[in-house]
């Protein structure tokens, strides 16, 4: 069920990154344009995941490790070059034939075999219910770094992994994006259609620098507190408890696999 909602139009919102991660839990990328799969996701994110030999997950929230791998991609996406924080040296794979490779250097890195796993229909979201692209403002960017005195609007952006963040609107206007629970509310960027599901629930990962691993001591507490003290009033409330939530998790319906989304399309909100 989609939400009829009110709003007053401070400016006019617009598509101003696009973030894919292609390697789940790795570094991101910034592209000028994406396609939607015809499973409802960005095409690229997280396609990949490093799994463990049970098929667990290999992530910032079990092994800190992780923040320690920078991973650069060419131009299409083909190849990814990881390097060891604080290390000058780096080794290239091509993600289609070189996989084994790969794996080899991420399992001598954590000490235990690790796979690459691959989903090219639909990817491997955190929230499995809610599994388009996650939304946030570039003003909600800068008003959580603030929070946390020596934190840049980029550093927030890395711990928070967002793939779309929209400009030319104020902190928290992504809050608009979703209803009560069960209720969605329809948006579009450009010519695509998302339905806005619930603000994202946050984990551990952005508690931690996104570079060393390194933990904000009281960074849960703090920003809880401050989450609700500046909550919009158009914000269903009902949907933060806790409120260490931010961006917004999508869906993208089935008819629009195949469109692309593109950085300056505008963003409308849909009246039903």
């Amino acid at each position: 069920m989609l939400h009829k909602i009110r709003f007053t139009r401070f400016a006019m919102p617009f598509l101003d990154r696009i973030t894919v991660y292609p390697i789940k839990s790795l570094d991101g990328v910034a592209v000028s344009e994406v396609r939607i799969l015809q499973g409802g996701s960005l095409a690229h994110d997280r396609a990949f995941a490093i799994v463990d030999e049970r098929g667990d997950f290999v992530n910032g929230k079990r092994d800190k490790r992780v923040h320690l791998i920078r991973a650069s991609f060419d131009a299409g996406i083909r190849t990814v070059t990881l390097r060891v924080q604080g290390s000058d040296r780096s080794q290239s794979f091509r993600l289609e034939d070189e996989v084994q490779a790969l794996e080899d250097w991420l399992s001598d890195f954590f000490g235990f075999r690790v796979r690459m796993s691959q989903n090219a229909v639909n990817g491997f979201p955190d929230d499995t219910e809610a599994w388009g692209p996650t939304v946030v403002s570039r003003g909600t960017l800068e008003e959580v770094a603030a929070w946390f005195g020596g934190l840049s609007a980029e550093e927030a952006q890395a711990r928070f992994r967002p793939n779309l963040i929209l400009g030319g609107v104020p902190a928290f206007w992504e809050d608009r994006l979703f209803g009560t629970p069960g209720v969605s509310v329809g948006f579009e960027v450009g010519a695509v259609r998302f339905e806005g599901v619930n603000p994202c629930q946050r984990c551990v990962v952005p508690t931690r620098d996104p570079r060393t691993g390194e933990v904000i001591r009281g960074f849960q507490r703090r920003f809880s507190e401050k989450r609700k003290e500046t909550l919009p009033e158009w914000a269903a409330v009902s949907r933060f408890d806790p409120f260490y939530r931010l961006s917004v998790n999508t869906r993208i319906p089935p008819s629009e696999a195949g469109k692309v989304v593109k950085v300056g399309d505008e963003v409308k909100i849909i009246h039903i």
